[in-house]
């Protein structure tokens, strides 16, 4: 029990404290819960390419007593006392999200307490923006996310298209590309007041130089959402949108390998950002949240410490290795790729020419412990049944698999869909039909078998919970 007090704190009266007892004893309901997902998250294949394996160090710092401490306001001016050490923590985990990613601090300033990426794209709109101000983000079928402003011809999906007035821009349908040439033109004509670019399912690189362009021609600020490539920009191994954006936000539990938090990096000094430090830090608090996580805040500080290492370098330089030789696998067998191939960590998968949807693929691959996740390729109407599926190597290359990995992975891949196929041509295409039958099917079973037996061979990160 000595183990549940600083050093030299613990007095042999506290044995037998409930407070002190560990979570087994406690609970053991919870504690086989957690251990059921950690053999699941060993004996699979995970492809999601927004899912990653956080270090144990990271996992220690996310169940330390900082968990206790409420610490509403900034570092040195909080509602509550006793945040000493909490001031410290902080202003730390600050430096080093400008130092992991080369700022300086008299040009940047970041908060650190966003529970998440979208409470940091939402605080960061909040206080930069005025209701019904017009927003420009990447549709959500051409690669986008929720928090850009999506909405459909008959519901405003995201808050953001409640809140603000949005018009998304697409890519091409006949090469997934960004067409920048149209992105300039209709911003021309909407002219947004915040133009933003990142994504969740776009597999090529940015072009920075063109959107600041775009964005000083229609007078508006420049956002990069970079919470997909984060870990790649912190590597130097994607176009760095700090050079030319005006504002950045960012998950860290992606690339980047950290916990679950949110960032927003912002410009100070110069007219253009007078005032944009104070409008965006208190649109975190108490525009949008109340006390931070400091847990998270610390575990990120540790993931950024590790984020700043020649191994971690070495990391997402595999990871980009790594989707590329997955995306030539999958090509060489005849399937189709969203852009032809891929330039960060990920690729997207187009199965409508295999005349199967993401949401059948999705199931098999869950069937046989293979982790992937339905998405929607350009030219989609629906979210539920959608064309295609995103494809990620972030998780499974910080388990140690190299490219010759990934090859067989495209293996696994190709084989779940010729039994999603197979079994669709039997049941017809509705999805109440396909499921029963597909689950019973001893195909599904011999490849789940063959994914532990790959995944078994990998060591797993993390702690001992």
């Amino acid at each position: 029990m000595a183990e549940c007090y600083a050093d030299g704190d613990y007095a042999e009266s506290f044995a037998g404290f409930a407070g002190n007892r560990p979570l087994a004893d406690v609970d053991p309901e919870m504690a086989a819960l957690i251990q059921r997902e950690k053999r699941r998250q060993f004996e699979g294949i995970e492809l999601i390419a927004s899912e990653n394996f956080t270090s144990r160090a990271v996992e220690e710092t996310l169940s330390s007593c900082f968990t206790n401490k409420y610490s509403e306001g900034q570092v040195g001016a909080r509602y509550y006392g006793g945040n000493e050490v909490i001031d410290d923590m902080e202003a730390l985990v600050q430096a080093r999200a400008l130092e992991c990613f080369g700022l300086n601090a008299s040009e940047w300033g970041v908060n650190v307490q966003p529970y998440s990426g979208s409470t940091a794209n939402f605080a960061l709109y909040t206080g930069i923006l005025q209701p019904h101000d017009r927003i420009m983000g990447l549709d959500l079928p051409s690669g986008g996310h929720l928090t850009h402003g999506f909405y459909t011809a008959k519901k405003k999906i995201s808050a953001t298209s409640v809140f603000f007035e949005s018009l998304p821009y697409q890519v091409e349908r006949e090469t997934g590309l960004i067409d920048y040439a149209k992105l300039r033109a209709t911003a021309m004509v909407f002219r947004p007041k915040l133009l933003i670019c990142g994504a969740s399912a776009y597999a090529r690189d940015w072009d920075f130089k063109t959107l600041r362009s775009i964005a000083d021609d229609c007078g508006a600020m420049l956002l990069c959402d970079m919470a997909h490539i984060s870990g790649l920009v912190a590597a130097r191994e994607a176009s760095n949108p700090f050079e030319l954006c005006d504002v950045v936000t960012s998950t860290t539990h992606k690339s980047l390998r950290g916990p679950r938090q949110g960032l927003i990096f912002y410009r100070v000094g110069g007219d253009r950002c007078l005032g944009l430090a104070e409008s965006i830090n208190q649109a975190v608090f108490p525009g949008c949240q109340g006390g931070p996580h400091n847990n998270t805040i610390a575990a990120l500080g540790v993931a950024l410490k590790e984020a700043m290492t020649p191994e971690f370098k070495a990391y997402i330089v595999q990871v980009r290795a790594n989707a590329r030789a997955l995306a030539a696998a999958l090509m060489e067998a005849g399937y189709t790729l969203v852009t032809g191939g891929t330039d960060n960590h990920l690729v997207l998968w187009d199965l409508r020419p295999e005349g199967v949807t993401g949401s059948k693929m999705e199931k098999v691959c869950d069937l046989a412990h293979i982790t992937l996740n339905k998405n929607a390729v350009c030219g989609d109407t629906s979210a539920l049944t959608p064309g295609g599926v995103r494809v990620g190597t972030p998780a499974m290359t910080s388990r140690g698999l190299k490219e010759e990995d990934f090859v067989a992975v495209a293996g696994f891949l190709g084989r779940a869909l010729k039994i999603c196929a197979a079994v669709q041509k039997d049941t017809g295409k509705k999805m109440k039909d396909f499921v029963p039958v597909v689950e019973k099917d001893p195909r599904v079973a011999e490849l789940r078998e063959d994914v532990h037996t790959f995944s078994k061979r990998f060591p797993m990160p993390g702690g001992v919970m």
